[in-house]
């Protein structure tokens, strides 16, 4: 019989899934608008913004709360931010560009948002492929720092959904304010440590 927090993480997983399957029986019955490719760009890219942002609360609600399970979420809400920046990258590359990859080198050379984006999902990807304990023994304090390549990532996601909008973080203020609002707690946090230790 599972434990609480075992069902917890299976709720979470199908919660975090919902969105993929919804969209892909959106596309599947033909229910993503005049321009089904761009919608599916959209959405798994706000995804995998919104996922990223629900890992990065674990730690201040962890710090608000005093309780520490709330870090047992965490990898799975990295792998689904993964998940969907993945699905992000290859829905742009395969259906919306076509997969021509002579055009689509021009197009990560003249467009700095599609840098600033792949250069986030490099970063996601060395993240979720040290997330196991493995990488976490092998690493040791060199996992913490890696992994504060985190902070980095959702910058530049931030900065990145903001060029997508060309309106910048007007567009997207409720995600800036959230992330800002995140690293806030962390900052508050580290110093409110650093002060104890002194």
């Amino acid at each position: 019989m599972p434990d609480g927090h075992a069902r917890a993480r299976w709720l979470l997983f199908w919660v975090m899934l919902m969105p993929a399957l919804w969209l892909l029986y959106l596309a599947i019955t033909n229910q993503l608008g005049p321009d089904p490719a761009k919608e599916l760009v959209d959405q798994t890219g706000l995804w995998a913004f919104r996922s990223l942002l629900l890992s990065l609360c674990m730690t201040p609600l962890r710090i608000i709360t005093r309780r520490s399970f709330w870090m047992r979420y965490r990898r799975m809400l990295g792998l689904f931010a993964l998940f969907y920046a993945v699905s992000h990258a290859m829905v742009y590359v395969f259906l919306l560009f076509g997969a021509r990859w002579g055009e689509l080198a021009t197009e990560l050379t003249k467009r700095p948002y599609i840098m600033i984006g792949s250069l986030a999902l490099l970063m996601l990807l060395a993240l979720g492929v040290t997330s196991t304990r493995g990488w976490q023994r092998r690493l040791r304090h060199n996992w913490v720092r890696l992994h504060r390549l985190v902070y980095v990532a959702s910058l530049l996601v931030l900065l990145h959904f903001s060029w997508v909008n060309k309106l910048g973080l007007a567009s997207i203020w409720p995600y800036a304010l959230a992330l800002f609002l995140l690293l806030g707690v962390r900052v508050w946090w580290n110093f409110r440590q650093s002060e104890r230790k002194s």
